[in-house]
């Protein structure tokens, strides 16, 4: 059987290739197998191929469709408490604002810096407030400070202010040895004598009304 296989093969020439159909049965065998490797061939090259792209892109899109999905999902499942988060933020936000004095509020808010800088005992070197700088809807309106006095007055003063009714920060805080003090190198004063020199911001805040 194999013999004949291989002079069949050995007969093939030129002519056989004219002749197709009275080619020796291996030669269209052979030909048959070709152009049907050749079909398949080009079926996965340009048919079946760009699909394989086509299905991981599918599937990366259907992964992020699915995160999307379970953290919405997430979010409704939670809707009831975030809710109330909201409600809850925006009472905490009306009582901040509340705090924030307005345009008439400004005069009497330096009065109480002012005086709780002397009800803590400290004595005032100047007290000078700067140039209101607007914000979004708000503006900042720094005040510089600046006391002599003990270090447990400037903790009275500072608590003071935190007792406010308004919000005020503190910022630029330097604390040194006071003038008066170079006076009294000649004499046996104690530390709890000596005059200290606070200087420092303090910044409130007004609300922007709306026009």
């Amino acid at each position: 059987m194999a013999s004949n296989v291989f002079s069949d093969m050995k007969s093939i020439d030129g002519e056989d290739f004219k002749r197709l159909g009275t080619a020796p049965i291996l030669l269209r065998i052979l030909l048959i197998l070709l152009a049907v490797g050749a079909v398949l061939f080009a079926s996965y090259w340009f048919l079946i191929k760009p699909k394989f792209a086509e299905l991981e892109v599918v599937r990366a899109k259907e992964a992020e469709l699915r995160d999307k999905f379970d953290s919405e999902q997430a979010k409704a499942a939670n809707r009831s408490a975030y809710v109330e988060q909201l409600e809850e933020m925006k009472k905490t936000f009306n009582v901040m604002l509340r705090q924030l004095p307005n345009k008439t509020d400004i005069e009497s808010l330096l009065v109480d810096l002012s005086q709780t800088s002397v009800a803590s005992g400290l004595d005032v070197k100047y007290f000078k407030p700067e140039t209101e700088i607007p914000k979004e809807f708000y503006a900042e309106y720094p005040i510089k400070i600046s006391v002599t006095g003990q270090y447990h007055e400037f903790g009275q003063f500072i608590s003071g202010l935190a007792a406010l009714p308004r919000i005020v920060t503190l910022s630029n805080i330097d604390i040194a040895e006071a003038r008066e003090n170079a006076n009294q190198q000649g004499q046996n004063s104690t530390s709890a004598g000596r005059k200290l020199k606070m200087d420092l911001v303090a910044t409130t805040y007004r609300y922007i009304e709306e026009e």
